[in-house]
């Protein structure tokens, strides 16, 4: 048989093919050969047959035929054979294949050869691909190895140590001897890897990190090594541009990072040499970064003095004037992180930071966004926001729904004033409405009935901003419904902040019939526009007649929900005239209630105070109290003050927390259990909910998706669905939809839900969007319920359900323990 062709010769010849099937060919005639030369027990040329084959296997094609001839190369006395067999069995043998086992006995022998190279190779390849079988009973020789007194086999003992603990975590106990003399050594590899090693031990071991810690005093070690490589003079062998050895000053200050964390005698002993290194590096280049980086990083880590932390921050502040946009991220994401913590700190380089707004890297902006909110405070909200609204009106699509929603955010926190708050809701609005959330409508109409003092500015102000542009439809919904409310306000020209803008009623007229005809409006904005035209009725003393035939004439409409308001308003009209204008009144003040503690949440120029409220002692006669009963058996304990008085239960009030205290004695009698009124609601001594005061809010800011639904009660014709949302901005929040469907033939009328949780858990209850769940599933009731959980515990409810069917009020108690571990993990 003649020779084969050499791997060069074979890499030249692969090179010259033209199409992927000229190389396939070529492959497939030498694989041939190569397989007819194992199987001819070729000894002369199995190194160059397996060089080869490794060579066809970096190309993507199959070599598993080649695996003994490996382990033969590995029992030959030749180097060269040993070096392509170990090679050879790293890329083509991994633990999931018996065939590995085979090499444990040569390994063994080779670790105690007496060539130092063949002992590499043996422990290169136990280090790469050992399994747990193999580094068992080779441990022994690894250890030995890392004692030794030759620098090129305890490096490279050390790298297999290392995978030896990630693969057997009990031997770690082994080789901590051996460790004590490893950071004593003057070779930089040795060095390296010694620390990779204790980095290892410390992270998987916290036994081993207080040993280090308190017995080994590894810190001062650290620190005199660090020290020195900061002091020496220039040395080529480690030089990088300039820095001595960086990549282990890196391993150094990642190795400190874990031992000074949580611990004050080892970040006391660390805060020096934690200083000269931020302030002796070099930042002209990319090694000096990397370098003050994982310095950084270590600072923020450990207990570290106050001064020490800002010139941390201030090392960040100078990388976000660096020209490579991965330095700028990595500083943008490392302040996002230290924000809550040093916060006076980060706010000096606010300047900074809204300036990278305008970076033309969409990943750079989205961080530079995050961390500008981040930033705002009641000092800055004007300065900031006027930033941000910039920031909103020339980014692009993808930013400006989270944009609107922290300004949202950021206003609602830390308004300055009525006026502002307002104006700067408004400027979203026309900016981006578009994008903002659905409850961003619901949230503007409230604050602007509460601020009763600014009714005449708004409604001419978005009288104005409407008038021939329809396409942000949130405003203009907003704006028809302050139209249809304060109409009187906007023609009589009270508005005192501005000059008042002299409007006919029959000009407001037609800015709400164009938005009715206009083809940008949807049927939600058609809704708003007709039912505002209505309440002008009581409101306009000229133009009833006019607001009649509009009316009648979307009693024909084709959209459904159109056509019904007004038929509605109609019959109105018709036959209830002399009750139009009582129910046609204007609004009253929206009250922002406070259900889960004795306290409302003031905010006075983003400062949140809590304002006690009056408790009204109960009244002296008798009182019905079986529905406050039913709620404060439901809310449970021992930590309730009811309003009214309450009969006493026998069985004592458990100090626990457990889910079957809460719902203390509730029976399960058919009696009618109506949904408590307002004169029976206790009050409960805890602090106030995380959410409590800011119901008119956004519940969330960025969506965590993929929180599958549940079903947590199906009964009787009546099926309760949960679904979640989570906050990013406040991940122990949990927001939960439930909807209440029925599909028997017959209303669920008077329906209540009502829930209770463990006690380390907090819980709101939202008001439900109504009583009745329609039958043969039509429609659902939807409620609210926000749980605060801040110790991450699994998430366990127990519900208690009222309502009246068929004639007979039904009641019914269940527990919910399927919560997916997504919603409170």
């Amino acid at each position: 048989m003649p020779a084969p062709i050499r791997l060069r010769e074979l890499i030249r010849t692969i090179r010259t093919a033209r199409t992927q099937a000229e190389e396939r060919e070529m492959i497939q005639k030498e694989c041939a050969a190569i397989r007819s030369s194992f199987r001819e027990e070729d000894n002369t040329y199995r190194c160059r047959n397996v060089a080869k084959l490794l060579y066809m296997h970096m190309l993507g094609y199959p070599a598993h035929f080649g695996q003994l001839e490996c382990l033969k190369l590995i029992a030959s006395q030749k180097f060269t054979d040993k070096r392509i067999g170990y090679l050879g069995a790293m890329l083509l043998l991994d633990e999931r294949q018996d065939v590995h086992l085979l090499m444990t006995n040569c390994i063994k022998n080779d670790l105690n050869h007496s060539t130092q190279f063949v002992q590499g190779l043996a422990l290169c390849t136990l280090g790469c691909m050992g399994s747990s079988e193999m580094c068992r009973d080779l441990a022994g020789e690894v250890e030995k190895l890392l004692k030794t007194s030759n620098s090129y086999l305890r490096k490279k003992a050390a790298l297999c140590a290392v995978h030896v603990i990630r693969k057997v975590p009990e031997l770690m106990e082994m080789f901590l001897p051996a460790t004590k003399n490893l950071l004593n050594e003057k070779n930089h590899g040795v060095l390296h890897t010694s620390v990779v090693l204790l980095t290892e031990m410390c992270e998987r071991s916290p036994d081993m990190l207080a040993h280090f810690r308190k017995n080994e005093k590894l810190v001062p070690q650290l620190v005199r090594i660090l020290k020195n490589l900061i002091m020496s003079g220039y040395s080529p062998e480690h030089d990088v541009s300039g820095i001595s050895d960086p990549f282990l000053q890196v391993r150094i200050l990642r190795l400190l990072r874990i031992l000074g964390r949580n611990d004050d005698d080892s970040s006391e002993a660390m805060n020096d040499i934690l200083a000269q290194v931020a302030t002796n590096t070099e930042t002209s280049k990319n090694v000096g970064n990397a370098i003050l980086y994982e310095t950084v990083l270590t600072i923020m880590d450990i207990k570290s003095e106050s001064g020490l932390r800002v010139l941390a921050i201030n090392i960040l502040g100078r990388f976000l004037l660096n020209n490579d946009k991965n330095i700028r991220y990595v500083a943008l994401t490392s302040l996002l992180k230290t924000v809550q913590t040093d916060h006076n700190a980060v706010q000096r380089h606010r300047s900074t930071i809204v300036d990278c707004l305008k970076d033309l890297d969409v990943s750079i902006k989205r961080r530079a966004m995050e961390l500008s909110f981040a930033l705002v405070n009641g000092n800055n909200i004007r300065g900031m926001m006027k930033e941000l609204l910039y920031f909103l009106d020339s980014c692009e699509p993808e930013f400006k729904a989270d944009c609107a929603s922290g300004i949202f955010l950021a206003a609602e926190k830390y308004a300055p004033s009525k006026r502002w708050h307002i104006d700067t809701i408004m400027r979203v609005l026309t900016t981006a409405g578009s994008y903002v959330r659905d409850d961003a409508v619901p949230n503007l109409i409230q604050l602007i009935t509460n601020s009763v003092e600014m009714h005449a500015y708004t409604v001419q102000r978005l009288y104005k901003a409407i008038l021939g542009d329809y396409s942000q439809q949130p405003l203009v919904q907003v704006a028809a419904w302050c139209i249809g409310e304060y109409g009187d306000l906007l023609v009589s020209g009270q508005c005192e902040e501005e000059e008042p803008i002299q409007v006919t009623e029959d000009e407001v007229l037609d800015i709400l019939e164009s938005v009715l005809i206009s083809n940008m409006s949807t049927s939600v904005t058609r809704g708003y526009a007709l039912t505002a035209i209505m309440k002008l009725s009581t409101r306009f003393t000229c133009t009833v007649n006019r607001i009649k035939k509009v009316v009648s004439i979307y009693g024909s409409s084709i959209d459904v929900e159109l056509q019904q308001r007004a038929v509605e308003y109609n019959a109105l009209f018709k036959k209830y005239d002399h009750m139009r204008s009582a129910l046609l009144e204007r609004m009253p003040v929206m009250e922002k209630v406070t259900t889960n503690g004795p306290s409302e949440i003031v905010q006075t120029n983003g400062e949140t105070e809590a304002a006690p409220l009056e408790t009204k002692p109960p009244p002296s006669g008798p009182q019905p109290t079986s529905q406050a009963n039913d709620l404060l058996d439901l809310l449970g304990g021992n930590d309730i003050t009811p309003v009214i008085p309450t009969v006493p239960t026998s069985k004592p009030a458990s100090a626990g927390g457990e889910l079957l205290d809460l719902l203390g004695d509730i029976t399960l009698t058919g009696a009618p259990a109506a949904a408590p009124t307002p004169a029976s609601v206790p009050q409960i001594s805890q602090p106030p909910f995380l959410l409590d005061g800011l119901s008119s809010q956004p519940l969330f800011n960025d969506i965590a998706p993929g929180i599958p639904s549940i079903t947590a009660y199906s009964k009787n014709g009546l099926k309760i669905e949960f679904t979640f949302e989570r906050s990013n901005t406040n991940p122990s929040v949990t927001v939960i939809t439930i909807q209440a469907s029925n599909s028997t033939e017959l209303d669920m009328t008077d329906f209540v839900f009502q829930a209770a949780v463990p006690k380390t858990f907090q819980l709101q209850l939202l008001s439900p969007s109504s009583s009745v769940v329609p039958a043969f599933n039509t429609g659902t009731i939807t409620q609210v319920i926000k749980v605060l959980n801040p110790q991450k515990q699994q998430l366990r409810m127990r519900i208690k359900l009222t309502y009246n069917h068929k004639g007979s009020a039904m009641q019914d108690l269940a527990e919910v323990n399927n919560f997916p571990p997504q919603s409170w993990q």
